[in-house]
């Protein structure tokens, strides 16, 4: 052991059991959503959503394997071992810049592709079929929540479903006693939410946008510490 510093070591086997812990929590939690029907019952995730958890299930996986190669490394003093989990850490800080670089070239598109569906969700909101009724009705709870009416500009967006009941009231109905010209208006003698949800859409894409940025900020953080840790600790055992 001689010319390898305990302290390195030991703190780079506690950072890498705690890398190891949280992907185990990430793999066992995804794979228990992906295989429990009443866990998916009680996150609410349908079939549409089963590709972001596998993709947080091969995250956990990726994590958990890592987090041992540098456990091990550190404890074995395994050169091997620290350098595989060197290079798979470096890989994954390189996705995660491209990445970045990625999403903010190709925001434009991104916003168009957005604004093609908010148009598909104008035309179920226009439709009469039952696979629109049943939009329509999820739509209209939306609308209430969120105090929103339509999608793009407003109760228009309805067409002549605006004039049909959904649910027990009127799609965009504002249902307040005293409605505030700032949050309601007037439209075929009826008062409705007067701002259109495309804006609540994007102000929820947004907050959440700054959140990832803020997770990943603080991932890359600790992979550039585990980089060093185990860089160091590498060149260390390599001098012994």
């Amino acid at each position: 052991m001689a010319g390898v510093s305990s302290c390195m070591k030991y703190s780079m086997f506690i950072f890498n059991f705690l890398f190891w812990v949280c992907g185990s929590v990430i793999l066992g939690v995804s794979v228990w959503i992906r295989v429990s029907k009443d866990a998916q019952e009680e996150v609410d995730i349908d079939s549409s959503l089963f590709a972001g958890v596998d993709l947080l299930i091969a995250v956990g996986s990726i994590i958990m394997v890592l987090g041992f190669l540098g456990c091990c490394g550190a404890i074995k003093e395994s050169r091997c071992m620290l350098l595989l989990f060197f290079i798979g850490l470096l890989l994954i800080l390189i996705l995660q810049v491209t990445g970045g670089i990625l999403g903010a070239i190709y925001r434009p598109q991104v916003e168009t592709s957005l604004n093609k569906t908010l148009l598909e969700t104008v035309h179920l909101l226009q439709n009469s079929t039952e696979e629109a009724k049943v939009f329509q009705e999820k739509f209209h709870k939306f609308e209430r929540t969120h105090q929103c009416c339509g999608v793009l500009t407003g109760p228009a967006d309805w067409g002549q479903n605006f004039k049909n009941p959904v649910g027990n009231s009127r799609a965009c109905a504002c249902e307040i006693e005293n409605p505030l010209p700032d949050l309601c208006i007037m439209y075929d003698n009826t008062y409705v939410y007067k701002k259109p949800c495309r804006e609540v859409i994007v102000e929820y894409i947004s907050s959440h946008l700054l959140t990832i940025m803020g997770i990943a900020f603080g991932l890359a953080v600790i992979e550039i510490l585990g980089l060093g840790f185990s860089m160091s600790l590498y060149c260390q055992i390599q001098r012994k």
